[in-house]
């Protein structure tokens, strides 16, 4: 599952900035400039695939669809930085060339990016999962590390994206004027704890009878032997 937007368009579909994040990279990296300007495409997919789920209008479907796309997203994550870190790739290094290494960076920036747009138009929902995972709230303040010191992000709209999700999960401190600009009065309402915890009860009820009936499918194998056939 390397294309997270993807699977959210097929089911429905902070700084850490450091002071020598230049020292790797030359002053001028053409191939950094050129991934900038198809990540700024691949940005708006995202975009448009998440507006979708938006729209969606049912907090039910909306739920199982995050709960999908969030277990793969974060599947990608580690999977490229396994690969990253094999490579020795640094953030502020060159843009890279193989491709298998190209592959794993891009998945990191666009999908901790995709991760934030989702974190902050769905928290409730992210925080369910997020607050509970240790696992990935260490990759993710690793992806985030890596973002910010890649130059993907300097000067571009996408750092306030990195900025406000970090602040939302309570990876750096809330600043004082903090404010989601995607929550609405309407989320508030159809985000209650007592309208949440309804949906957390429909969706367990629903994985319990669909193991159930995976076990039924299975079911005990009578052997036979060929003397007896």
């Amino acid at each position: 599952m390397r294309s997270v937007c993807a699977v959210v368009l097929a089911l429905a579909a902070a700084s850490f900035s450091s002071a020598d994040s230049d020292m790797h990279r030359p002053r001028h990296d053409s191939n950094l400039e050129i991934y900038k300007r198809l990540f700024e495409t691949k940005r708006k997919d995202q975009l448009n695939a998440l507006k979708n789920l938006v729209e969606l209008n049912d907090i039910n479907q909306q739920y199982k669809i995050i709960d999908i796309m969030l277990k793969g997203l974060f599947k990608v994550l580690e999977d490229s930085r396994q690969i990253l870190v094999a490579a020795n790739m640094h953030p502020d290094d060159p843009f890279p060339m193989d491709d298998k290494i190209k592959e794993a960076y891009s998945h990191v920036v666009e999908n901790t990016a995709f991760f934030g747009d989702v974190a902050l138009r769905f928290p409730r929902i992210v925080h369910h999962y997020y607050d509970r995972n240790a696992d990935w709230g260490g990759l993710l303040r690793w992806g985030l590390n890596f973002c910010n010191q890649t130059g993907v992000f300097t000067g571009g709209a996408h750092q306030h994206v990195l900025t406000l999700m970090s602040q939302e999960l309570g990876i750096t401190e809330k600043s004082p004027d903090f404010m989601n600009p995607y929550r609405t009065e309407r989320d508030d309402v159809l985000h209650t704890a007592e309208a949440f915890q309804k949906i957390l009860r429909e969706e367990e009820k629903r994985r319990r009878k669909e193991e159930k009936r995976k076990e039924i499918r299975k079911g005990p194998r009578i052997s036979r032997s060929r003397n007896e056939l």
